[in-house]
């Protein structure tokens, strides 16, 4: 088994911007990885809600946005998988690749007219695809470092910023296409942003990344893969006939659906949490790691409940709510997708340089997590004032679709970059690719309580709605502030 240092040093450590190269390979190869994911995204809600005449899929808007949150939730969900495969057969480099196929193939499938049942289909296949490349991608970033490396927040603000760069494109060029010509196209497109991220990573992966992701970590014992194999295959068959039941005989309605992918998305992380914990592998400085764990992964559970509605509440604002002819130019409601990563991009550099400079003085990993709820809350805090401005009825400024975003992504900044730092450093050494999993497993029990949350946007008024959520984020920012000392402390050295 590789030591950590015999990894770094085979690793070039400078070329990338005063990064190790191995940058430069996750770097592109997430930046078009995302190109694909949020240009697809930009256009999948209108695709399903539109009529049919306009070229999409006709289904009521509460259904299109509570679809979009169970494939959000399903997408990240499926990372504890990813993780898995990479930590106990294939490596993360191996699974990288053949998720990236998956994508692809997901893509092309969009790309052809098929109704509601290629939809899904698709679906399955970006699903499956991202859950095994995306968790990998930023586990392998950690790799690259070494463990007292100060240039790793600013390492992974760099990446970010990479990945927000192929999402801010994305919808300019996928949104343009998919709503002025045809949306299939617009997913054609999509799907060779992916193509170019494989060639990128194949192309330079040898060289770049020297042996970083090619080790199995917790590998399979031979006496362990029949009975594991047999075991998924069990439950695999059992959820098989379950679906096929259920939508045969009518009670597996899109209700049903959501309400299991919610408690899914609750459930499955906490077993997560109990499993490792209780492991042999894991020692007593990693359990007091994972118990500081529990209060970050709450609060970025509440932190992407909010930013990922950008993608379904706030998308469906700027199509129907929004004035989008400003000065007779007129605005396409999918490029409002593209403001998130825009201000990323502008601000991460920023982020990045205070990290650097304060050094050993910047402020705590539960600090800034309790910070990025204050402007999670403040985003959503804001729209009350055109929802009560217009009384839910007359078209408001994009203006306060730009302020949200705005608000959010510093938030953003606080929270998603040093989060991912901070679990390639919490992780117990047994299941560092899982953990990471368990980091994406943020978004995915956001996305799960989404689904119940955007039927609620539909019978109540956006005063209360926006009001509510706004509030619950602040008022939680103010606990993990008060506990962060706590937290801190059972991190065990770790900052």
């Amino acid at each position: 088994m590789l030591s950590k240092d015999e990894i770094v040093k085979s690793v070039p450590q400078t070329g990338f911007v005063g990064q190790p190269k191995g940058l430069f390979t996750l770097f592109f190869t997430e930046f078009w990885e995302r190109f694909s994911y949020y240009g697809m995204r930009a256009i999948l809600i209108f695709f399903m809600y539109y009529e049919l005449h306009e070229g999409g899929l006709g289904l009521d808007r509460g259904t299109a946005n509570s679809i979009m949150a169970i494939y959000g939730s399903l997408v990240y969900m499926s990372g504890i998988i990813g993780g898995w495969i990479a930590d106990r057969i294939l490596g993360t480099r191996k699974t990288i690749f053949y998720g990236g196929v998956f994508i692809m193939i997901g893509h092309a499938l969009l790309a052809f007219p098929g109704g509601v049942t290629m939809l899904f289909i698709s679906m399955a296949f970006i699903v499956i695809g991202t859950g095994l490349l995306k968790s990998n991608v930023s586990s392998l970033v950690g790799d690259i470092y070494a463990d007292t490396d100060n240039r790793r927040d600013a390492g992974f603000s760099i990446f970010y910023m990479g990945i927000n760069m192929g999402a801010f494109i994305a919808p300019f060029v996928v949104g343009t296409i998919g709503q002025t010509y045809n949306f299939h196209l617009g997913f054609g497109l999509a799907g060779i942003g992916m193509l170019i991220g494989l060639i990128v990573f194949k192309v330079t992966e040898k060289k770049y990344l020297g042996l970083a992701g090619l080790q199995v970590n917790n590998p399979l014992k031979p006496e362990e893969r029949k009975k594991i194999f047999t075991r998924f295959g069990i439950v695999a068959l059992i959820l098989i006939i379950a679906t096929v039941a259920g939508i045969l005989t009518g009670t597996l309605t899109m209700n049903v659906f959501s309400l299991i992918i919610t408690i899914l998305g609750i459930l499955i992380p906490t077993i997560f949490f109990i499993y490792m914990y209780r492991s042999e592998k894991t020692t007593n400085d990693e359990k007091s790691r994972l118990l500081a764990y529990i209060p970050l992964f709450l609060s970025a559970v509440m932190f992407w409940a909010i930013q990922e509605q950008g993608a379904t509440i706030l998308a469906t604002y700027a199509d129907e709510r929004t004035q989008l002819n400003v000065g007779g130019f007129q605005l396409k409601s999918s490029w409002f997708q593209s403001l998130n990563p825009l201000f990323v991009i502008t601000l991460a550099p920023l982020f990045a340089t205070l990290w650097y400079k304060w050094g050993d003085n910047q402020p705590s990993t539960p600090r800034k997590f309790s910070y990025s709820l204050f402007f999670a809350g403040l985003s959503f805090l804001v729209m009350m004032i055109p929802a009560h401005l217009s009384g839910g009825e007359t078209l408001v400024s994009p203006l306060w679709l730009v302020l949200s975003f705005f608000l959010v992504v510093i938030g953003e900044l606080l929270l998603s970059p040093v989060g991912l730092s901070a679990t390639t450093k919490l992780a117990p050494k047994a299941f560092a690719a899982q953990t990471m999993s368990l980091w994406f497993l943020t978004s995915a029990a956001a996305q799960a309580i989404n689904a119940q949350l955007v039927k609620v946007y539909e019978v109540v008024s956006e005063f209360t709605y926006f009001g509510f959520i706004g509030t619950l984020s602040i008022v939680m920012g103010i606990i993990i502030l008060v506990i962060s000392p706590i937290i801190s402390k059972a991190m065990r050295g770790i900052n």
